[in-house]
């Protein structure tokens, strides 16, 4: 057993930096897509952003302050064990909520894999953030791959969802018509 959690994630760095950053720049790509189809977005649609826009933003922002978390050097094993079991045990609340909209209120019409990537996958990523923590509180060195793992699982369903609403924004968003400059219109005539 390395003697603390930072030794056990020494040789994750590079891992830890890559996946942060992701993250963080995938965190500011939301407020663009979000602010792009700010015509989509109403009252109408209010439910709507609640339901995607925001939990897939939360997803990214957790796998960023973990990867944040993990690279403090002074983190002991309690310290990060503590921590990453907080997380965990929030994003499960956070994605139980989501998942509860979408299963069980079902306020609006959603597709099965909508479900499963909105809802359901990120239940899995913040289960496994709870029991990386778990693992890091018990000392085991092990508990690297399996955080490691719950960044991959809630970094592959936010990049996921994040397609699905761009993809989505862009066939609702109204676009114009350009007409051609006056000279060109008189000479088509």
């Amino acid at each position: 057993m390395q003697a603390s959690a930072a030794e056990l994630f020494h040789n994750w760095h590079d891992f830890y930096t890559l996946v942060g950053t992701a993250s963080a720049t995938l965190v500011g790509l939301m407020f663009v897509a979000a602010s792009i189809g700010s015509s989509v977005f109403s009252e109408k649609h209010g439910v709507a952003l609640q339901a995607f826009i925001s939990p897939t933003v939360v997803n990214f922002a957790a796998v960023l302050f973990i990867c944040i978390g993990v690279m403090i050097p002074s983190q002991t094993w309690l310290s990060l064990g503590l921590l990453m079991a907080a997380g965990g045990l929030a994003g499960l609340v956070y994605a139980g909520r989501v998942w509860f909209q979408m299963f069980v209120r079902r306020r609006f019409n959603v597709d099965a894999i909508d479900r499963m990537f909105y809802a359901t996958v990120p239940l899995l990523g913040y289960l496994l953030v709870l029991a990386a923590g778990i693992l890091l509180l018990l000392g085991k060195g092990w508990s690297a791959e399996v955080t490691a793992t719950a960044l991959v699982v809630l970094l592959f369903a936010g990049i996921r969802n994040a397609w699905d609403m761009t993809t989505w924004i862009m066939m609702r968003t109204p676009t114009t018509v350009q007409l051609p400059p006056p000279s060109e219109q008189q000479s088509q005539q």
